[in-house]
């Protein structure tokens, strides 16, 4: 189990896209990683865009970033939401300057581009936000998965297995 010992934040927020949040979670699981769903509210549950469930283990306000190694963001709709949230944005920075594997697709792009970190960095996304890549800094490419350093990103759920295995590489190396 190469992941034994690793902590991820996968971030949850009503209307995430249920694939992007939960396939990413058993990926991590699969390899010995702890993951803990973190969302506004601790033991609050979420509701995915087509309605799969996913109850948090912690509130934002209960974690640290210094306690895990990385940090996932889920897209859907649940971006727009999450970036709303300065813990969030605070999180992500704080991955973000300690050089920790921030996974990132579809709309999560949006929580990347409110913490302001994608300044000269190479990314995908859904093509619907690659105008607010660009315009935040980034390259953007159409691709499967993009690795720029520890930021991972990924464009929509037929690219899970290439962007997992991106991240859990990344991951495996810290």
């Amino acid at each position: 189990m190469r992941l034994k010992n690793k902590k991820v934040i996968a971030l949850v927020e009503h209307d995430f896209e249920d694939l992007e949040l939960w396939y990413p979670i058993l990926r991590l699981q699969e390899e010995g990683a702890t993951v803990h769903l973190v969302g506004n509210e601790a033991k609050k549950q979420y509701k995915g865009k087509y309605g799969v469930p996913a109850e948090s283990d912690y509130a934002f306000g209960d974690i640290n970033s210094d306690d895990y190694d990385a940090i996932l963001v889920p897209g859907g709709w649940a971006p727009d939401k999450l970036r709303r949230y300065a813990e969030v944005l605070q999180f992500v920075k704080e991955m973000d300057e300690a050089k920790k594997p921030i996974g990132q697709i579809c709309h999560a792009g949006w929580v990347l581009i409110s913490a302001n970190i994608l300044q000269g960095k190479k990314v995908t996304s859904t093509p619907g936000i690659k105008d607010d890549m660009t315009n935040a800094g980034a390259t953007w490419y159409d691709e499967p998965v993009i690795t720029d350093g520890h930021i991972i990103s990924s464009r929509r759920p037929p690219d899970l297995p290439p962007y997992m295995k991106a991240f859990a590489d990344k991951l495996a190396e810290k």
